[in-house]
């Protein structure tokens, strides 16, 4: 009788163990397919103004909240045409700032 509830407990506790990393804070975008969303810099279109100072295959960090609150991170390359081009995003879905 032992053996069976200790068997059924192990088993209940696997049932709760997934492999998609869902306990994880954030989740990490990556890759040509990644479209800007509300608060990328480049949502709408690329900014007015260039980056002429900076050299070309510089990386710029951008950091906002989302529509969830979430804090989102994105990364931006400048390319040589002086637009920039999103490479990266991470959203972070925990309850707190992870400054």
């Amino acid at each position: 009788m032992r053996i069976t509830i200790a068997i059924a407990g192990l088993v209940m506790l696997l049932a709760g163990c997934t492999s998609d990393n869902s306990g994880t804070t954030a989740y990490l975008d990556m890759g040509p397919g990644i479209r800007p969303i509300p608060g990328s810099i480049t949502y709408g279109g690329q900014p007015r103004t260039r980056l002429t100072k900076a050299p070309v295959g510089s990386i710029v960090p951008h950091e906002f909240r989302n529509q969830l609150g979430q804090r989102v991170e994105e990364t931006y390359i400048i390319q040589p045409d002086r637009s920039l081009k999103l490479v990266s995003r991470r959203v972070h879905r925990g309850p707190f700032w992870d400054d």
